[in-house]
């Protein structure tokens, strides 16, 4: 009986062992799994921090880079305008000159030219330019007019006036020819004209 007891109870004994031993395990692998979980989790939590980071960097880098963009438009801005202004003052000078001069044709041509080199500069100052080129034909068309009051010279300007107005539209190398082309027949006319009232003086 005693042995039997003895036997028992070592059982028992053994058995109850086995169980902790279990739970322990049990409770081990527990751990582990919750260790491996936090990690997991703070591994996460740390590539989303760098990304964030990153990503603010390039915001960062992004940002510098558009206002580097928006430093040149502005100072591209600023030299347009300077050559605007520039050219305004040519012309302006230009115009003075014209009054002051007799060589009136002369001045045309240069005129002309200068027109042409400032031309390439851009597309606004193209239309700037399309527009003082008007004003300035006008005025010179005026002041020829007064020049010779002769009714032949009277048409002859009108005719001018109205073929540079269409030329405008077109290229510029025309309407340079087509005003050389006229002038030349002004001039033609004005020596017939002049030898016709030799011829009758005499």
């Amino acid at each position: 009986m005693l042995i039997m007891m003895m036997m028992t109870m070592i059982m028992m004994m053994m058995l109850v062992m086995m169980m902790m031993m279990m739970m322990m395990m049990m409770m081990m692998m527990m751990m582990i799994k919750m260790m491996l979980t936090m990690m997991m989790l703070m591994m996460m939590m740390l590539t989303m921090i760098m990304m964030l980071m990153m990503m603010m960097k390039m915001m960062m880098i992004m940002m510098m880079m558009m206002m580097m963009m928006m430093m040149m438009m502005m100072m591209m801005m600023m030299t347009m305008m300077m050559m605007m202004m520039m050219m305004l003052t040519m012309m302006m000078l230009m115009m003075m000159m014209m009054m002051m001069l007799t060589m009136i044709m002369m001045m045309m041509m240069l005129m002309m030219m200068l027109m042409m080199m400032l031309m390439m500069l851009t597309m606004i100052m193209m239309m700037m330019m399309m527009m003082m080129m008007m004003k300035m034909m006008i005025m010179m068309m005026m002041m020829m007019m007064m020049m010779m009051m002769m009714m032949m010279m009277m048409m002859m300007m009108l005719t001018m006036m109205m073929l540079t107005m269409i030329m405008m539209m077109m290229m510029m190398m025309m309407m340079m020819t087509m005003i050389m082309m006229l002038m030349m027949m002004m001039m033609m006319m004005m020596m017939i004209m002049m030898t016709m009232m030799n011829v009758r003086d005499s």
